[in-house]
């Protein structure tokens, strides 16, 4: 049987000869198959046999796997990159990636038509994949999957999972993040192997049907006809790739100029002396509140609780002889990704992304900690229950010592991701740091966890006399809720995120009450919103933030700032970029500038 090693050009619709030509290409590779004789008892010659003896049942079997593949392939062309938008009416468009990719298929001889439907499967495969990403990133997260700068986040993720619902379920849900990439790539080459099969074996009506598709998209695009509140002429899988080029691009350029910006400091120079001299003797504390947002305050599901909390807690200080002023500020994140809030705060600069914290933790830009140091006239320590490794910042924050969660003497449960509860982490910051007598005035960094997601079990308060080792929290944490019930469900999650903020700012203030002296001043904020499913997907990226203080003088130096009185900042109160905060509050307690680099 002889072997066809050349085929003739494809010819166009509309041309003398066009179907004569098609035909003869057809017949071509159909020799061509042919030719490769299976050998008989193989998989292929029994297949080719079941084919011949069931004819109505193979027809069905190739119309019902040829329709799976299209829809499979338009389905990754047209799926939308958050979950909110996976609605039937989004896939009601005419992709031209397909219209393109059909064009290809039918122009292609077998050999090359192959490899074009394997990459093109591969590409469905990636396109699949940062959506699916992005949809992840979206919910969490509150932005799009960055393929420049969140492949480390990846293992935090684990990481998290982890903590949160055991190892098993992290390697599972690891192992089952690779197989499904693994298992899309097969089904996407499948699909589109198939398809361009079907297409070669019909060219004729595929070539008509391919130049109909694309005379109704032009049409389409031109009129900008819509259907169901968007455009019938789809490119969402190319702009789609097209938008994570630019990201990455964008992100690379943006690393180089951001090193240049951050050896700029407008007190980089400034002499120790010149330094915080307002605050000299006071014993400053900065405490993060995690995932401490603006939805706690003014969300309906949130509110009512947070704020009885924050106006209870006003109230109370105020007998105790304490007054605060409060504002917001707009995070640098949001979500999750708390360091980057932290950095940003302290540091001045805007660090939104792990480049830019790598970036300026590499370096020696003055953070707002680092300059209580730099003074001489402060101790300072950082209090961080959930540093569970080495932590290579706290150089960089200028702490002369870090307690993590191994250094606080902890014996009772863990709440899910936190490593132990704010209280019992504010009455061992006390016992060990805080009530101990010294030399020097003390600068602290505390960050609290026992509001991170998910939020279940929740710790409650106990008597300050009673928390003893942590013994006392076991069994409120058996007692508390399941994370997986609590992580599934957004009412519940709403919820008990809304407990978890009223818990730690009640341990916050009811320690400031208990322990704070005439010289002690407290600034205390957010790192981030909650995730977009319990903060709202439009939500702001603003946090609480307020000062609180016994002497009258320290909040006289912010009177300027026109910050809410109490600890529950008014709607209208002045919102600053968190990265401005560093040079108001060295400005607003005597601090002179003397610029750096640049």
């Amino acid at each position: 049987m002889p072997v066809f090693t050349r085929f003739s050009r494809s010819p166009q619709p509309g041309i003398p000869g066009a179907e004569a030509g098609t035909e003869r290409d057809e017949r071509a590779e159909a020799v061509a198959a042919e030719a490769e004789t299976p050998a008989p008892g193989s998989r292929l010659a029994r297949l080719r046999t079941w084919r011949t003896r069931h004819p109505r049942a193979a027809r069905a079997l190739h119309l019902t796997t040829t329709v799976l593949a299209a829809v499979l392939v338009l389905g990754a062309l047209l799926l939308p990159n958050t979950l909110p938008a996976v609605e039937p009416d989004r896939f009601a468009r005419i992709p031209a990636e397909a219209v393109i990719g059909a064009v290809v298929m039918l122009v292609l001889p077998r050999r090359p038509r192959l490899v074009a439907a394997v990459l093109y499967g591969l590409g469905l495969t990636a396109l699949t994949t940062v959506n699916l990403l992005d949809m992840g990133f979206n919910e969490y997260l509150g932005r799009g999957f960055n393929a420049a700068l969140d492949w480390d986040l990846l293992p935090d993720a684990q990481a998290y999972v982890e903590d949160t619902l055991g190892g098993g379920v992290a390697t599972a849900a690891a192992v089952g993040a690779v197989v499904l990439v693994l298992l899309v790539a097969a089904l996407m080459v499948a699909a589109t192997i198939r398809l361009a099969d079907v297409l070669s074996r019909h060219r004729v009506r595929a070539t008509k049907g391919a130049l109909l598709a694309g005379t109704v998209w032009v049409t389409c695009a031109a009129l900008g006809l819509t259907l169901f509140g968007g455009p019938i002429a789809s490119e969402r899988g190319a702009g789609a790739l097209r938008v994570h080029a630019q990201r990455t691009v964008q992100s690379l350029q943006d690393e180089v100029a951001f090193a240049r910006e951050a050896k700029a400091d407008t007190f980089g120079n400034t002499p120790p002396d010149q330094l915080l001299p307002d605050l000299r003797g006071k014993d400053v504390i900065f405490t993060f509140i995690e995932s401490y947002g603006r939805s706690a305050i003014e969300d309906p599901i949130m509110a009512p609780g947070v704020g009885r909390t924050l106006d209870t807690s006003t109230e109370t200080l105020a007998k105790a002889g304490f007054h605060a002023r409060s504002g917001w500020l707009t995070s640098a994140t949001f979500g999750g990704s708390s360091w980057l809030g932290h950095s940003t705060t302290m540091s001045g600069l805007w660090i939104d992304n792990q480049r830019r914290y790598r970036t300026v933790t590499a370096g020696d830009h003055l953070t707002l900690t680092k300059a209580f140091r730099k003074t001489g006239a402060w101790d300072t320590v950082g209090v961080m229950p959930g540093v569970q490794k080495g932590w290579p910042e706290e150089k960089w924050y200028g702490l002369d010592k870090l307690y993590d969660a191994f250094d606080l003497g902890y014996r009772g449960p863990k709440f899910s991701w936190s490593t132990m509860p704010d209280q019992y982490a504010l009455e061992a910051f006390q016992r060990q740091v805080h009530g101990k007598q010294r030399d020097k005035p003390l600068m602290s960094f505390v960050i609290l966890t026992s509001s991170h997601q998910p939020w279940a079990p929740l710790p409650k308060m106990v008597g300050w006399d009673e928390i003893g080792d942590g013994s006392v929290f076991g069994a409120i944490q058996k007692a508390g809720k399941q994370a997986s019930d609590v992580l599934t469900d957004t009412t519940k999650s709403r919820q008990e995120y809304g407990k978890s903020i009223q818990y730690s700012v009640t341990s916050l203030t009811q320690w400031l009450e208990r322990y704070g002296t005439e010289d002690t001043v407290l600034v205390f904020l957010g790192d981030h919103q909650p995730m977009a499913r319990v903060s709202g997907d439009r939500a702001s990226r603003d946090v609480p933030v307020s000062i609180v203080a016994k002497d009258p003088k320290v909040l006289d130096k912010v009177a300027g700032w026109n910050w809410t009185e109490g600890l529950r900042p008014d709607r209208d109160a002045p919102v600053w970029k968190m990265s401005a905060f560093r040079d108001r509050f060295l400005r607003a307690y005597g601090s002179t500038p003397h610029a750096s680099g640049g």
